[in-house]
């Protein structure tokens, strides 16, 4: 026994007539449908259901999934406390879940509580289900700032815990989509939101879960998304089971998009090993990126291994181009693990005898001494993507008019406090926001008064 159904619910506390008062009639559609996979829960008797909650304890670097024995919640924040939650958690699941996290190196288990309290994104779904059904335990698990692959392997290893102790689990993915359909919606319009919810969508409709693993973290991010990575843990505890889909419902009239979604199980289907072929295109396409890097490339991955495998700094190779070895000029060096940034170090002028030197330096500091993120460890090596921009040399300006975020990185100045950002950077498209940006890093006020300088670079990949 394992994962016998699984589905994928909204959690707009609103739906909840207390909260809504009246206005929960304009996501009828949506009500509907929760009430419907809410029956199709209760039909299968679970034993235990297991929800991911984009609203749980959530942290950086580590999944985290609800201890004790039990725990409650009401919708008290949004003028309802007579509607409220408790359940029991399933202690024995959550044990051989963490337990084999642990066995994985998987970041993920039961430390780091904060609050005990069941959320709004596990109320939700549970008030719609709660009405078809009592009789089950709960296990609560969290999402993480982690890469989503790994999100797809922690749902595999609740699949395999309740496999190992004989489990009739249903898995539900509590999540909204898109926040950013609509201008005068609660966050706004994004041009990405509409198209998020229409790939979300279109991947629930067919059971495509590869579509999921492969949103990029940029775009998931321009678009405001709530639930994806509740959506791919339930995928990864769907790994290698066929499953037949029953989308039943997608809305968005307040400028959040909601989606409902069941998902019959049936038996192995060795085709939708999709964590198994997402790993091998990213392998695929780490080698092609690594086989077309440039000298300056090549000289900072060259840099940034040896000293992390050897605590030493490496002998600087007898080929590289001469104008590497006989200018100057200001270097940053940038790493990306799985599209999101893993460190970036440089340096505005030059402070050593040459490129390559200045390039070899930075390229150990963004992997070492970036103080937004831990040291670079040995097996994340192999995963890196790295950037080398050469800086040519600032130029003052005296009016945002002679800025061009795609042309020209800013240097802003006030006393001591100082500010860059490089230019052509995905997400900013506009001067407005590059020049807060660099504020925000000066910790210079926009209403201050402070200079500004441009810069252009030769960007190596």
């Amino acid at each position: 026994m394992s994962v016998e159904y699984a589905c994928i619910m909204p959690h707009p506390p609103l739906i909840v007539p207390a909260v809504g008062r009246g206005e929960e009639r304009g996501i009828a559609a949506t009500t509907a449908a929760m009430e419907y996979v809410s029956r199709q829960i209760a039909a299968v008797k679970p034993d235990t259901i297991v929800l991911a909650s984009p609203h749980s304890v959530m942290y950086a670097d580590y999944i985290h999934i609800s201890p004790g024995a039990s725990a409650r919640g009401s919708f008290a924040r949004f003028g309802a406390p007579q509607v409220s939650v408790e359940k029991e958690f399933d202690t024995e699941l959550v044990e051989a879940i963490a337990d084999l996290a642990f066995e994985e190196d998987l970041r993920a288990g039961t430390l780091g509580e904060k609050d005990a309290s069941l959320d709004h994104g596990t109320l939700v779904p549970l008030y719609f289900i709660e009405q078809q059904i009592k009789d089950y335990k709960l296990v609560r698990v969290s999402l993480s700032g982690q890469p989503l692959i790994m999100h797809y392997r922690f749902g595999q290893l609740v699949a395999r815990a309740a496999k190992r102790l004989g489990r009739r689990i249903v898995f539900v993915a509590s999540g909204d989509l898109s926040h950013r359909l609509k201008a005068d919606g609660p966050y706004g319009y994004a041009p990405e939101g509409p198209e998020f919810d229409k790939r979300v969508t279109d991947a629930m409709k067919t059971g495509d879960f590869m579509a999921f693993l492969r949103m990029g973290e940029s775009f998931c991010e321009a678009a405001g998304e709530c639930g994806l990575r509740s959506f791919i843990e339930m995928a990864g505890a769907l790994d290698g089971r066929a499953v037949t889909p029953d989308f039943r419902s997608y809305e968005g009239p307040f400028g959040v998009g909601y989606a409902v979604c069941g998902y019959i199980v049936g038996g192995p289907d060795e085709n939708r090993r999709f964590g198994q072929v997402y790993e091998e295109e990213r392998t695929a396409e780490l080698a092609t990126i690594k086989s077309g890097e440039d000298a300056y490339v090549k000289l900072a991955r060259l840099s940034l291994e040896t000293y992390v495998k050897t605590g030493k700094k490496a002998a600087m190779p007898d080929d590289l181009p001469e104008e590497m070895t006989t200018r100057r000029a200001g270097v940053f060096v940038s790493l990306k693990k799985d599209g999101r940034l893993r460190g970036c170090i440089g340096t505005i002028s030059p402070t050593t005898v040459s490129i390559a030197e200045e390039n070899m330096n930075n390229a150990i500091s963004a992997g070492t001494a970036d103080p937004r993120f831990e040291p670079v460890k040995e097996e994340e090596l192999p995963h890196l993507v790295y950037s080398v921009d050469v800086l040519s040399e600032p130029e003052p300006i005296s009016s945002m008019d002679e800025l061009d975020p795609k042309r020209y990185g800013i240097i802003v100045s006030k006393g001591y406090r100082r500010g860059l950002l490089l230019p052509n950077l995905e997400g900013v498209d506009t001067v407005r926001q590059q020049v807060d940006i660099a504020l925000q890093k000066a910790g210079i006020r926009p209403d201050e008064s402070y200079s500004m300088e441009r810069f252009e670079v030769v960007r190596h990949k």
